[in-house]
């Protein structure tokens, strides 16, 4: 398939401009003021905006092992109906892909059922350091290390196996840090004085902003100590920002950050309305916490957005404090929340889309993708800035069926996504058949 689309307005590389794109097979063709083309299908985008489809680094779509939650047919559609492009997703599903032939079964998987691009995490154990440094640095994303348990058995506690990790593998490690001996000891004495009935609200006090640095502060001393090139996932406290630069360019950093929507969007004012429903690891904390991560985003301390995207089930949220599971769905409707956060000035709209894609394509070091360039995969948003999204239970392609957004009303709409060069979603409706690709990196 040809498409041209003609008079968007680009968003890219710190620019905007009025400019129409030429699509041919997978990629950009061209991009110019004006492109002629009478053999292309032909698709007018006045009044909205082309931005580069958003690359997530931390999903869970829960297969295999989880399906009952979602799975990656029914989440990635969901994504690329948000205008996400390509995900890359976390071990913790049953059986945990710590194995490399666990992994390839997810790869499978994936390159059946995906229409969004994708790319799947190896799993760190405190016993599996073998099978981690077999993993092939061009063809998978990064290795993940649970340094806190979150949801699933696979912490990684023992010193060995982490200086093992840290000063051996080649690949990009993205962490999950949480200290796990601060966290148990919070929630012994929680429990001790509220007991079963402990409310919401206390879970940013158990999964504290002090267990957070402990366990990130001690993967950053791992990392300079043994140069690894480090990525820690979902900061959510203002207390570890200190732990990041912003004097030297993204290329050059060997330790990077992440955010993500939910801490950026909700506070601990929130759990009295929400409850379970945005019960996350690591928890979402204060509103100072919260203005804090936007400065660190702006100003390039925190390199880049994404979901974390955790479904679990209405029944399963349902629980008390003890039983309900921490994490909740997101990529519907991710990018809808930063430009929202956009509008109300937070950010402006070049460094949204400078943090949504173009730095994950930098951080991971992705081949061809993540900007608006010829020559580059066309993945491809188109927003319409003049069309509201209201979210509804009966809008939503999650499996898990709710949302946190669930009533509010976003003031832009996704428009149409393009994946590949193929167009999988257009004006509210999916178009199946359509199946994303393995992701690559220009690893060494």
């Amino acid at each position: 398939m040809k498409y041209l689309l003609k008079n968007g307005r680009l968003v890219n590389e710190g620019q905007q401009v009025i400019a129409d794109v030429l699509i041919e097979g997978s990629f950009i063709k061209k991009i110019a003021a004006s492109i002629s083309d009478p053999t292309a299908t032909v698709i007018d985008l006045e009044g909205k905006l082309l931005i580069p489809g958003m690359i997530d680094d931390q999903v869970h779509f829960r297969e295999p092992g989880l399906t009952h939650k979602g799975n990656i047919y029914t989440e990635s559609r969901a994504a690329v109906a948000g205008g996400i492009t390509s995900f890359m997703e976390m071990p913790n599903t049953n059986p945990t892909a710590t194995t490399q032939a666990l992994l390839a079964d997810k790869y499978a998987i994936a390159a059946k059922s995906s229409p969004a691009n994708y790319s799947f995490f190896m799993g760190a154990t405190n016993d599996n350091l073998e099978e981690v440094l077999k993993t092939d640095p061009k063809t998978v994303c990064g290795i993940k290390v649970f340094m806190g348990s979150s949801t699933g058995n696979m912490l990684v506690d023992n010193e060995k196996t982490l200086t093992g990790i840290f000063s051996q593998c080649p690949l990009l490690i993205a962490t999950h840090c949480e200290d796990e001996a601060t966290i148990r000891k919070n929630l012994a004495e929680y429990k001790a004085k509220y007991g079963d009935t402990m409310e919401m609200k206390y879970h940013p006090e158990i999964r504290s902003a002090e267990a957070c640095y402990l366990s990130s502060s001690m993967a950053v001393e791992l990392a300079k100590k043994y140069d690894t090139r480090l990525h820690v996932l979902h900061i959510s406290t203002a207390k570890e920002l200190s732990l990041f630069r912003n004097d030297i360019p993204l290329s050059e950093k060997r330790i990077t950050a992440e955010a993500c929507i939910h801490h950026l969007w909700f506070s601990d004012a929130d759990y009295a309305e929400k409850g379970a429903f945005i019960k996350w690891n690591p928890a979402v904390k204060t509103q100072a916490d919260q203005d804090a991560l936007w400065v660190a985003l702006n100003d390039n301390r925190i390199d880049i957005l994404a979901t974390d995207h955790a479904p679990h089930t209405i029944e399963e949220k349902s629980g008390n404090y003890f039983t309900a599971p921490s994490g909740g769905p997101l990529v519907q409707h991710a990018v809808l929340a930063i430009l929202e956060k956009v509008k109300q000035g937070k950010i402006t709209l070049e460094r949204a889309v400078e943090k949504m894609s173009h730095a994950p394509a930098q951080c991971f070091k992705l081949e061809q993708r993540g900007f608006l360039r010829e020559g580059y995969y066309a993945d491809l948003v188109v927003v319409d800035q003049n069309k509201e999204t209201l979210v509804t239970k009966e809008s939503l392609l999650y499996k898990c069926g709710w949302s946190p957004f669930e009533g509010f009303t976003f003031s832009h709409a996704i428009d149409s996504t393009f994946v590949n060069g193929q167009l999988v979603y257009h004006q509210n409706k999916l178009i199946e058949g359509n199946n994303g690709m393995r992701l690559t990196f220009a690893n060494d």
